[in-house]
C-alpha cells in the first residue's frame, strides 16, 4: 500500500504535502482536526452545546481507540512540514451490500480546494482495492452539506439514499432536530478520480 503515499507539491503559497499512513502518534492532531471541521460544516445539525463543549474530548477518546484496537481500518494523513492538513479513515468491507466506509475525510479549512481531499480519496479508493474483499465504497454526507456533496459527485460518487443522522456517540442530546444524511456510493473503486 505504500505506493501510493508520497509528496505532492501545491501551486501557490503552500508548502508540498507529504501522504503517510496514519499512527497513535497522531490521534491528537487528527481528534484536532475533526473536531475543527465538525464545528465549521456541522452546526445545525449537531447541537451547539456539544459543538462548544466537549466535541474535542469526543474525538480524542473516538480516535485514541481507533489506533489502541485498529479494526480492519486504513487511515491516511496529510502534513504539510509539521502541521497536520487532512486525513481519511476507511473501515474496510464495513458493509455486505455497499463495500468499504469511508468514515471520515477532514481537510484544514484553508487547505481547502487544494487537491488535498481528492488524492486523500484516492488514496481511500487504493487502500480499498488493494485490501478489501469486495470493491464497491460508500459514505455518509450531512444533507446540509452541499459543498461536500458536490465534492463527492465530481469524484464520481453517486447518492444512493437518505437516513437520519445517528447521534454521536450514541447521545441523542448531541443532535440539533432530526437531520438528514445521504449516502454517496461508489459502486468500483477505480471511479474516485484521486
Amino acid at each position: 500500500m505504500s505506493r501510493f503515499f508520497g509528496e505532492t507539491a501545491v501551486p501557490g503559497e503552500f508548502a508540498p504535502v507529504r501522504f503517510r499512513p496514519a499512527c497513535a502518534e497522531d490521534a491528537e492532531r487528527i481528534a484536532l482536526l475533526h473536531a475543527d471541521s465538525w464545528r465549521r460544516h456541522y452546526r445545525g445539525a449537531y447541537a451547539d452545546s456539544f459543538l462548544d463543549g466537549d466535541v474535542e474530548a469526543d474525538r480524542s477518546a473516538v480516535w485514541s481507540a481507533r489506533f489502541a484496537g485498529p479494526a480492519n481500518s486504513v487511515t491516511v494523513v496529510a502534513e504539510s512540514g509539521d502541521r497536520l492538513v487532512g486525513f481519511v479513515h476507511v473501515v474496510l468491507d464495513e458493509d455486505p451490500i455497499w463495500g468499504s466506509l469511508v468514515d471520515n475525510l477532514h481537510i484544514a479549512h484553508d487547505q481547502r480546494r487544494t487537491g488535498h481531499g481528492t488524492y486523500l480519496l484516492g488514496c481511500a479508493s487504493r487502500a480499498v482495492a488493494e485490501r478489501a474483499t469486495g470493491n464497491g465504497m460508500y459514505l455518509w454526507v450531512l444533507k446540509q452539506n452541499t459543498a461536500a456533496q458536490q465534492f463527492y459527485r465530481a469524484n464520481g460518487a453517486t447518492c444512493a439514499e437518505a437516513a437520519l443522522v445517528p447521534p454521536p456517540g450514541g447521545d441523542p442530546t448531541r443532535l440539533k432536530g432530526t437531520p438528514s444524511c445521504l449516502r454517496m456510493a461508489w459502486t468500483d473503486v477505480a471511479t474516485p478520480r484521486g
